[in-house]
């Protein structure tokens, strides 16, 4: 079956002043693909939470059934389809005013039969690239991100060579960074605007979005998207970048993720998850506390903070788009 996406539906995230509920459900997903790659998505149906919304297809578990069996038999219940399951790719945790939900993700490696809405709901095979402009509930938007967004997002360090810096910028791309935060504190502005002109020329060479910490007439002048550190960005009324520009902001507390959603930013950085060098004696929120925060709203959210690309899993299991880091990903 085809369908359209439906008008937006308000599906604000809870308010941090009120309690959260104490109900877990946990509920297994699964990303289905066709031989042409598009995405298959389910419309949630009447008499139900969010009834109308877009999700990717799937169910909750049974007593004493693992995670994998349970996707397994929904697709089968749901969609008349026998799976062969791969990888995680995300678990979300997500608050709604009755639940607290974590969802967990999974890559469909291969699928048997035709799948069809066996419970009267709707079905739409989606191109990748569209799969945002369905409403979804909350929970479904990180996902939406894990699969066609960068799992890393590189934050540049101070150059003290400017030709160097620039060669290492360039490995870092070569070496797969898609998504970079041109930042250099100290620096003359001249000398920085001239260097970052040509950082961003190199990123979009390679088709990398580039983005400018802090200074908004730089965005504007380079064509660049802008992240906000965390005071900026409470300062902000409104958007600051036209649509099209990517916004990111820094985030360390649920106030600033709350604030960064009411503004309309595009993704966000939050920890400091581990313990770092630049902070020494100042010991990291952890995984835990990380989850607890991400599960307030649905952007996507990068853990940042002593991590590297061997935390991504672990990451991903607590709800993160990916890893930023500084140190970990850029060359030596």
């Amino acid at each position: 079956m085809t369908g359209h996406p439906p008008p937006a539906v308000s599906t604000h995230p809870p308010d941090p002043e009120r309690s959260a509920p104490t109900r877990i459900v946990e509920v297994m997903a699964g990303v289905i693909r066709d031989a042409r790659g598009r995405i298959l998505l389910a419309r949630r149906t009447e008499g139900r939470d969010l009834a109308g919304l877009w999700e990717f297809p799937g169910g909750k578990h049974e007593p004493g059934e693992s995670a994998e069996d349970a996707l397994a038999r929904e697709l089968h219940e749901e969609l008349g389809i026998d799976v062969e399951l791969g990888a995680p790719l995300i678990t979300v945790p997500q608050i709604y005013p009755d639940k607290r939900l974590r969802l967990d993700v999974r890559i469909v490696a291969q699928w048997r039969g035709s799948a069809r809405g066996r419970e009267g709901q709707a079905l739409v095979w989606v191109p990748p690239q569209k799969l945002a402009s369905y409403a979804m509930p909350p929970a479904d938007r990180p996902v939406v991100a894990a699969l066609l967004q960068p799992p890393h997002y590189l934050v540049t360090p101070t150059p003290e060579d400017d030709a160097r810096w620039l060669l290492q910028l360039e490995s870092a791309l070569a070496a797969g960074v898609r998504r970079v935060q041109l930042r250099a504190p100290g620096l003359d502005p001249s000398r920085w605007r001239s260097l970052a002109t040509q950082a961003v020329q190199r990123c979009r060479h390679v088709g990398a979005e580039v983005l400018i910490n802090a200074d908004t007439a730089l965005a504007m002048e380079l064509g660049a998207g802008l992240h906000l550190p965390s005071t900026m960005l409470h300062a902000q009324r409104e958007r600051p970048l036209p649509p099209g520009l990517p916004l990111a902001a820094s985030c360390h507390v649920l106030a600033d993720l709350i604030a960064a959603e009411a503004l309309g930013c595009d993704f966000v950085v939050l920890g400091s998850v581990k313990a770092t060098p630049s902070h020494p004696g100042v010991s990291g929120i952890g995984w835990d506390a990380f989850a607890a925060l991400r599960e307030h709203v649905s952007l996507p959210i990068y853990a940042i903070g002593g991590l590297d690309s061997g935390d991504l899993d672990e990451a991903r299991a607590h709800g993160a788009q990916g890893v930023a880091a500084i140190r970990s990903l850029w060359p030596n």
